[in-house]
């Protein structure tokens, strides 16, 4: 037995209880450099300092998925935001739930992020490891830290994705 949870467009309402999505195509830029750049400033604030966290860049190298699963478990970091960009155009599929204590599964969503578009979790989303539909890089930040910041769960009932 599976649950099956549909994949929907990532859009800033329905995910805002997850995280912040960031709109790499926006036209709201403004020229610095003397005209020779255009600057986007992307909204949302990151968690990155909590119990002594320092910022730290990656790039994840992903390899496409076969999106649909069926997907076993979720984790989540307590302490830190957690922000993925594509590089060059990557799409991805985020699955995230809510919940304390665990995953609260009927809060359970999954969302198609664009080539165009980035994600920053808010601390304590939980969420599937990265999912890629393309073959690609993707910059993440997120807090490092002596504390351990990631909780991992496996879920009773795997998760199928349904990309409809």
């Amino acid at each position: 037995m599976t649950r099956d949870v549909p994949v929907q467009p990532l859009h800033t309402d329905a995910f805002q209880a997850y995280g912040h999505v960031l709109n790499l195509g926006a036209s709201d830029t403004r020229a610095i450099n003397a005209g020779t750049s255009q600057r986007l400033d992307l909204t949302g604030s990151l968690t990155l300092h909590a119990e002594g966290g320092e910022p730290v860049l990656a790039v994840f190298r992903a390899r496409a998925q076969a999106p649909e699963g069926p997907w076993h478990l979720l984790e989540r970091h307590r302490l830190g935001s957690q922000t993925f960009v594509p590089l060059a155009g990557a799409r991805c599929v985020v699955l995230v739930a809510l919940g304390r204590d665990g995953p609260d599964l009927a809060t359970l969503a999954a969302f198609r992020v664009a080539g165009d578009q980035g994600i920053t979790l808010h601390p304590g989303t939980w969420h599937h490891p990265l999912l890629a539909l393309d073959d690609g890089d993707f910059l993440v930040i997120e807090r490092a830290g002596r504390a351990v910041d990631c909780d991992v769960v496996q879920l009773d009932t795997p998760v199928r994705l349904r990309l409809d």
